[in-house]
């Protein structure tokens, strides 16, 4: 596995990862008290963005890893190239 391939399999794993643990522990305006005037009811009170950044970061490496193994450990052959 070449570095842009690791660096394309980090990215799409990343945004997988992060858009899956978005959601987890957040709570609306709506749940705990009346929402400010203007705001959207639903909206969340704390979305942690940057502690769920740093999730999606250590999972992207992880699944990054795991197929870097996969990739050295010949379990799966390399595909044949047309060029």
């Amino acid at each position: 596995m070449g570095i842009f391939s690791a660096s394309v399999v980090f990215l799409i794993s990343w945004w997988m990862v992060f858009l899956a643990v978005l959601p987890i522990g957040v709570r609306g305006q709506h749940e705990d008290y009346v929402p400010d005037d203007g705001t959207e009811p639903g909206a969340p009170q704390a979305p942690n963005l940057w502690k769920k950044a740093t999730w999606a970061t250590i999972g992207a490496a992880v699944v990054t890893l795991i197929g870097f193994i996969i990739a050295i450990s010949g379990i799966l052959p390399e595909p044949d190239r047309i060029w």
